[in-house]
C-alpha cells in the first residue's frame, strides 16, 4: 500500500493532489488545509474525477492520525498573496510560512510519522531546514524540491536557443531556490558537448540564459499570479522516485553538513529519501556563488523567531 498526504491546498497543493489521483501513484491520500471547507471541496472534486479513471485512490481529509503510517508527505502550505506586493522577493513569504511550519511541524511529529517529507513551500531551503528541525526526523527523510525546477527552466532555455529537446541538455542550477541561485555552467552539456564549446561555436550569451532560468518563475507569476503545474509535477515525480527507489540524481534542497543548512545540490533520491549527496567539483567562481547562496540561506534561517 502506498500512502501519501498533501499539507496545504492552495494552487500548488490542489495540483499535487490532482496529479497523484490521476496518475494513480497512491492507494491512500490524506488532504490537509487550514480551511475544512476547502479540504472537503477538494476531496469531493477528486472523487468526481476519480470516477472516470481506471485507478482508485482513497481520499481522506484533516486527520493527522493518518500520518502514522503515511509514506510520503508533500508539504505545500503557504500564502501566495504574500508576494502580491513584493514581486521579485520570495522571502516575503517567510513571515507567513514559518508560522505555518511552527504550527504543523509539531503535529506531524506527534502523529508518529516516520516517512519522507518533500517540501515545496517557499523559501524552500529555509523551510526545508525548519521542517527537519521541528519534526525531528532524520535529515535524509526531509528534503525540498530545491533547484530541480530551476534546472528544468535552464534546460528549456538552452534547448530553445539551440532548437533541441530539453532532454538533450544535462547540468544543474544550484544553491538557493531564490534570487541567489545560479547555473553551474561547468556541469552543462548538450548531447554530450560542453556548453562552453557550444557557446563559442554558436555565440551563445550564457548570462542571458542564466537570467531566463532564474526569472522563469517570476514570468509565470506575473502572468497568472501563481505557479503550479511545473512545481507540482516536480514534487510528484520526486515522490515517484521514492516509491520506486529510482535513485535518480536531482538538485534538490537537502542537508549540507558542512554548511549546516539545506541547499539545492545534487543528491541521489530513492526509498530512503536522500540516499546520498552527489558531490561535484565546481570551479572557483561557481564555488564562490554556491557559498554566497548558502550564506543567504543561513542568514534568512537565522531571522526565524525561534533562531534569533
Amino acid at each position: 500500500m502506498r500512502k501519501m498526504a498533501v499539507i496545504g491546498l492552495g494552487h500548488v497543493g490542489r495540483e499535487v493532489g490532482y496529479t497523484i489521483v490521476t496518475k494513480g501513484i497512491a492507494d491512500d491520500l490524506t488532504l490537509f488545509d487550514k480551511s475544512d471547507k476547502i479540504a472537503k471541496a477538494e476531496q469531493l472534486d477528486l472523487q468526481d474525477a476519480q470516477g472516470q479513471l481506471t485507478t482508485h485512490t482513497n481520499v481522506a481529509i484533516q486527520d493527522y492520525a493518518q500520518l502514522q503510517d503515511t509514506d510520503v508527505i508533500i508539504f505545500s502550505a503557504g500564502d501566495i498573496t504574500a508576494l502580491y506586493d513584493h514581486a521579485g522577493d520570495r522571502l516575503a513569504e517567510l513571515r507567513v510560512t514559518s508560522k505555518i511550519v511552527e504550527e504543523v511541524g509539531p503535529k506531524i511529529k506527534a502523529s508518529g510519522f516516520n516517512g519522507i517529507i518533500i517540501d515545496i513551500t517557499n523559501p524552500c531551503d529555509v523551510i526545508t531546514t525548519y521542517l527537519q528541525d521541528l519534526t525531528g526526523l532524520p535529515k535524509k527523510q526531509v528534503f525540498g524540491t530545491g533547484t530541480s525546477l530551476d534546472t528544468l527552466r535552464m534546460k528549456r532555455a538552452v534547448g530553445e536557443k539551440l532548437n533541441v529537446e530539453l532532454t538533450n541538455v544535462a547540468g544543474f542550477n544550484l544553491g538557493e531556490h531564490g534570487e541567489t541561485q545560479f547555473t553551474a555552467w561547468s556541469t552543462v552539456t548538450v548531447g554530450g558537448k560542453p556548453i562552453s564549446v557550444l557557446a563559442k561555436e554558436r555565440n551563445l550569451d550564457v548570462n542571458q540564459l542564466s537570467e531566463d532560468a532564474r526569472l522563469g518563475g517570476w514570468y509565470i507569476f506575473n502572468g497568472k499570479r501563481y505557479t503550479s503545474y511545473g512545481i507540482a509535477t516536480a514534487a510528484v515525480t520526486l515522490a515517484e522516485a521514492v516509491f520506486s527507489d529510482a535513485r535518480v540524481i536531482r538538485p534538490v534542497s537537502n542537508w549540507n553538513e558542512e554548511l549546516g543548512i539545506c541547499i539545492g545540490q545534487p543528491a541521489i533520491v530513492g526509498r530512503e529519501g536522500i540516499v546520498a549527496t552527489y558531490p561535484i567539483t565546481l570551479p572557483a567562481d561557481e564555488q564562490a556563488l554556491f557559498q554566497k547562496s548558502a550564506d543567504t540561506i543561513k542568514h534568512n534561517y537565522s531571522t526565524l523567531p525561534s533562531k534569533s
